[in-house]
C-alpha cells in the first residue's frame, strides 16, 4: 500500500511503502502500543549474494526516525530496536535525543557465525527502550534469546519470527498495535499477527514492501483457516 494515511483505521494491519519518517508524521501522536524494529546498522552491509540494505550507508535518517517513533509511541510504552554494535554511539545518541530511556539489553544467540575476523560473530543485539514511567511486564523474558537461522531468503537481514514472538507477547498488550518502521520482509509483523495484535509496517523498498504484504496475507489466511 502506498499513499497518505487519512483515517485512524488506515494504519492498522497494513504495510505502507515509503519513507517511514514521512509516513510516521501522518500518524496521530501516542497511537502505537509497541515498536519492534530492525533498522539499517549503518555498516554499508552487503550479503554474500551481493544484496544490500537501503540507507545502510548513511545516518541522515537516524535521528528523525527515532524522533517520530517516540512521538507516535504511547506514553509508558516500550520499543525494541536492533542496532549495529560498532555504531552504538550513533544509535544511543539518537535514542536519548528522541526521549527514550534504555532500560534493557537483549542478546540474540545464533547457532552459526555470520562473519569472522577478530571474533566469530554469533549474536545480534537490541536495546529495550522506554517512553515515560513504564510498568515492567508481569512475566519478564530472558535477556538472551535463541535466534535460529532464517535463511535470509526474503530479505538480506531477515529475522526469524520465533525470536521476535517473546518480545511482542511481553511488551505489547493484547489488542495493541505493533509498529515496525523498517519492516523489511515483515517478520515483526508476522509475530504480531500470530499473537493476535494489530500491526503496521513501513518499508522504503517497494519489492520488500510487496513481499511483506504477501507474507502477511498468507499467514493471515492460514491463521483464519486454523
Amino acid at each position: 500500500m502506498t499513499g497518505n494515511i487519512t483515517t485512524a483505521t488506515d494504519f492498522r494491519n497494513t504495510v505502507l511503502n515509503g519513507d517511514s519518517v514521512q509516513l510516521m508524521r501522518a500518524l496521530p501522536r501516542n497511537s502505537v502500543d509497541f515498536i519492534l524494529t530492525d533498522p539499517p546498522y549503518l555498516v554499508n552491509y552487503q550479503g554474500r549474494d551481493g544484496r544490500k540494505v537501503r540507507n545502510d550507508d548513511n545516518a541522515r535518517w537516524l535521528r528523525p526516525a527515532f524522533n517520530q517513533m517516540h512521538r507516535v509511541l504511547k506514553w509508558d510504552g516500550f520499543a525494541v530496536s536492533f542496532y549495529g554494535w560498532n555504531r552504538i554511539d550513533l544509535f544511543a545518541e539518537a535514542w536519548k535525543a528522541a526521549g527514550f530511556r534504555m532500560v534493557g539489553h537483549i542478546v540474540f544467540r545464533k547457532s552459526y557465525s555470520s562473519s569472522s575476523r577478530f571474533l566469530r560473530y554469533e549474536h545480534e543485539s537490541a536495546y529495550l527502550l522506554a517512553k515515560g514511567n513504564v510498568t515492567p511486564p508481569a512475566k519478564p523474558i530472558p535477556d538472551v534469546i535463541d535466534m535460529p537461522y532464517s535463511g535470509n531468503k526474503l530479505h538480506p537481514t531477515q529475522k526469524p519470527v520465533a525470536a521476535l514472538l517473546p518480545l511482542v507477547e511481553a511488551f505489547c498488550p493484547v489488542g495493541g498495535l505493533v509498529l515496525d518502521p523498517f519492516a523489511g520482509s515483515g517478520s515483526s509483523l508476522v509475530a504480531a499477527q500470530h499473537l493476535g495484535r494489530d500491526w503496521l509496517g513501513m518499508e522504503l523498498d517497494p519489492d520488500h514492501a510487496a513481499t511483506a504484504t504477501r507474507r502477511l496475507a498468507w499467514h493471515g489466511a492460514r491463521r483464519a483457516a486454523a
